[in-house]
């Protein structure tokens, strides 16, 4: 039975992992859970669906109380359909209150399925969360019709109320080693049911040298940089860098980048340590999805433009004689 909506319950949140890491994402989110919690006077519990995963003990120092790890050797065991049914399980089992995920391809693929099996609500690819302190219910902001309004939801009577997070959506709080927290191993229930899905093979992005949401350092390219050659000024930087390489909309909509690259409401999210903006105007499409970058460079020949409203630091000028100066001189730093 789902719950109803007048206990409290817990506050989880679905930590995503790749290749035996917790992914970023995941520790946003434990951020924001707490933060919640905290305004539900609850606690928050992490679940992690994996094999000898590392770095689960980040996830209390970054403010879980508890962590659940359904750990299993058998990568079968790992596809949508039974992550869904265990996850099922643990909730109706538990009745938590909220149920946070990432809105990444996995999660995107799984959430949904959860949702419909306790026949819940489920808000997808949220940009803001908050508790409305009057009611205690979960306010749901993400963007509608093509990112020019922002609609908030609420799910007043089923439980759990359930939402996706755009990536990179909320910062990382700052991590406490002290913390304690209690880590919870589940043996995952062995149903006989065969799966409609097989993973068949997975393809690395060969063109992407640094994981964009996972990198510290993003060098991102726009409009500004005037023809697809252009990018090799950029991407200049980004080798001597260790960076990421990206993209606004537009220059992927012309051809000249591919569409893993982009950045946006329509590509993906990211907040890495520095994020160097190279001629990019600063549309709310853009800036949506790294405006939670620890620190922003921009450059623009434009002292007008949007994007230095959200930069730490900006240099009014040509990208193509400030962009070489700074890779000479980083080169140099790097030697």
């Amino acid at each position: 039975m789902v719950m109803k909506s007048n206990s409290p319950g817990e506050v989880w949140i679905l930590a995503e992992q790749a290749d035996g890491m917790i992914r970023g994402t995941a520790h946003g989110l434990i951020s924001k859970g707490r933060q919640l919690a905290d305004d539900l006077g609850t606690k928050v519990s992490a679940l992690c669906f994996g094999h000898d995963v590392a770095g689960v003990e980040g996830l209390i120092a970054c403010g879980a109380d508890r962590v659940y790890l359904v750990d299993d050797p058998d990568p079968v065991n790992h596809d949508e359909e039974s992550c869904a049914r265990e996850l099922v399980a643990l909730i109706r089992h538990h009745q938590p209150a909220i149920l946070l995920a990432s809105a990444s391809l996995w999660g995107s693929s799984l959430i949904p399925r959860v949702a419909a099996a306790l026949e819940t609500g489920l808000a997808a690819n949220c940009t803001a969360l908050e508790i409305d302190l009057e009611s205690k219910l979960l306010m749901q902001t993400r963007s509608a019709l093509g990112g020019n309004v922002l609609a908030t939801m609420e799910c007043p009577e089923k439980r759990p109320q359930m939402a996706t997070v755009r990536p990179y959506a909320f910062k990382r709080g700052a991590a406490d080693q002290s913390r304690q927290g209690e880590i919870v191993r589940v043996d995952p229930e062995k149903q006989p049911v065969t799966s409609r899905t097989r993973l068949l093979n997975v393809i690395n992005d060969l063109d992407q040298k640094v994981k964009l949401e996972e990198a510290d350092i993003v060098v991102c390219g726009g409009r500004g940089l005037g023809k697809a050659e252009n990018f090799n000024v950029i991407a200049e930087l980004a080798k001597v860098l260790g960076a990421a390489l990206g993209s606004s909309r537009p220059p992927v909509d012309d051809g000249w980048i591919a569409y893993s690259h982009q950045i946006g409401q329509t590509g993906r999210s990211v907040a890495p340590r520095l994020y160097i903006a190279c001629g990019i105007s600063g549309a709310p499409q853009h800036v949506a999805a790294m405006q939670t970058s620890e620190i922003i460079l921009a450059i623009n020949e434009a002292p007008q433009a949007p994007i230095f409203e959200v930069a730490t630091y900006g240099i009014v000028g040509d990208l193509f004689k400030v962009v070489p100066m700074l890779t000479a001189r980083f080169r140099e730093l790097r030697g």
